[in-house]
């Protein structure tokens, strides 16, 4: 391969050398298969085409410093993409099988696993599809599993530094009782027109409401929202967010440090009186929220005066990190060291 530049990468698609397929016929899935062919051959009936039965995940592979890869939380990934299945009526992949592919995938390409300290890392897309050939509506009969991987470099070009956000009412990325908890591409398909009104506003992302009532924090476009004050973790709870596995992990790091969590609905107001804000996932892990920007209640949310990020996100986010790459002991079995 081509040197590659680890520290200028971006957050996008790179290729690698091999993916990873299963295929589900006949009633069961099929062995793992490695493959070097970037392209899939569907037929144009598939009801990944024409009814979204289509369901991702994204985690991510690091290298210490001690040389070792590591894994972050794979199993929460495999049992997130068995909840989306059921969502949508997709044939659910066992974990053992997931968690099989993904070790192979990582193998198979690592040599595309950046160096410690190089501010990247290996993102693992699995992704999963229907692919029975049939013009009624309802659930597919066969499947395809595909888990491939790519070198990425942080999410937001900014890295670990606040950036402005807005609430933007006019438009919903989910509804609830909808899709909005499971993993899938319609529910990013929705978000796409108001992101990119939002960047070319000169925002980083968009903050969503509830789309009942239009009086609660839901969730940023491509991640969960928390807030912090008096020594407390806050994020909302909502029947339209997806489940964060990094969020997840936050609550346990802000629990383990002796602070409050409550996981509950969020007023907009009450971003008045948050100390400091930020947006979570695996792409970034944390993104710290300069202010909000309210347009339709031409109102403005500060949380990070002098431009820096809160103590307590970057304490976090911090530790978080050191954890994923073995600089920290891994004191709740989240990371899987490949052999």
């Amino acid at each position: 391969m081509d040197t590659i530049n680890w520290a200028d990468l971006s957050f996008g698609y790179l290729k690698t050398d091999f993916n990873i397929r299963t295929y589900f016929k006949d009633g069961k899935w099929s062995e793992p298969q490695v493959e070097t062919s970037e392209f899939l051959n569907i037929h144009m009936a598939a009801t990944c085409l024409h009814y979204g039965q289509e369901a991702f995940e994204g985690l991510k592979a690091f290298k210490g410093k001690d040389g070792k890869i590591r894994i972050f939380r794979m199993r929460e990934n495999a049992l997130r993409l068995q909840s989306s299945c059921h969502g949508i009526m997709m044939q659910e992949l066992p974990v053992e099988l997931f968690e099989e592919m993904v070790l192979l995938a990582v193998k198979k390409n690592e040599r595309f696993v950046p160096p410690y300290e190089s501010g990247a890392s290996l993102y693992i897309r699995p992704i999963l599809i229907g692919t029975s050939a049939q013009v009624g509506v309802k659930p597919a009969l066969e499947y395809t599993f595909i888990i491939f991987v790519t070198p990425v470099g942080p999410y937001f070009k900014e890295g670990f530094k606040p950036t402005p956000m807005v609430i933007m009412r006019e438009y919903d990325r989910a509804a609830p009782l909808g899709t909005g908890t499971f993993k899938v591409g319609g529910n990013y398909a929705a978000s796409l027109r108001s992101g990119t009104k939002a960047h070319e506003l000169g925002y980083s992302a968009v903050l969503y409401l509830d789309a009942r009532e239009k009086k609660y924090i839901d969730e940023c476009g491509p991640a969960n929202f928390f807030g912090i004050k008096n020594n407390t973790y806050i994020t909302p709870k909502s029947e339209s967010i997806l489940p964060s596995i990094t969020n997840k992990s936050l609550i346990q790091l802000a629990e383990d440090e002796g602070m409050k969590v409550e996981r509950r609905a969020v007023p907009v107001e009450e971003l008045a009186t948050f100390e400091e804000a930020g947006a979570c996932g695996t792409a970034a892990v944390i993104s710290p929220i300069l202010r909000i920007d309210d347009l339709a209640e031409n109102k403005t949310y500060e949380f990070c005066k002098d431009g820096k990020a809160g103590p307590i996100s970057e304490k976090l986010y911090k530790k978080l990190r050191a954890i994923q790459y073995g600089d920290e002991p891994d004191t709740h079995g989240w990371v899987t060291i490949v052999k």
